[in-house]
């Protein structure tokens, strides 16, 4: 069975929603591919309106904010530290918006969308976050 966006068939309490129409083609949703930690690769894919959007599928590098020095460079990625969207995430190495990640200049935060931005960025942090 497809991923489909379109309107729930039910209301928040429960009740039942009258279709108004059958499903639509731009209603499809995509099958989720996550972004981990390995050599570097990004898809392109065709999003609504013949634009692109690009996916990181693996990558080694992070543009890390810092604060103190209010200054941008790269790091690499060491490994995934705590993951709020999913603690299963961790174990696997997927990286989300908002993620801890080890790098070669300490604990960043991802601050970009690497499933639909294409690029990883994130902030640095003084201390290690805890949940």
């Amino acid at each position: 069975m497809g991923i489909w966006q379109g309107r729930s068939r039910r209301k928040r309490t429960g009740g039942r929603l009258r279709p108004i129409r059958k499903k639509r083609r731009f209603e499809i949703g995509r099958e989720l591919q996550q972004a981990t930690v390995g050599p570097g690769t990004v898809k392109q894919y065709r999003v609504r309106g013949h634009n692109v959007k690009l996916r990181i599928l693996t990558t080694q590098t992070i543009n890390v904010f810092d604060p103190a020095t209010k200054k941008m460079q790269a790091a690499k990625v060491i490994t995934v530290r705590e993951n709020p969207s999913n603690p299963n995430y961790v174990q696997r190495n997927i990286i989300t918006k908002g993620a801890i990640l080890e790098t070669d200049v300490g604990l960043v935060r991802v601050r970009s969308r690497p499933g639909q931005d294409g690029v990883l960025n994130g902030v640095r942090v003084s201390a290690p976050a805890t949940a």
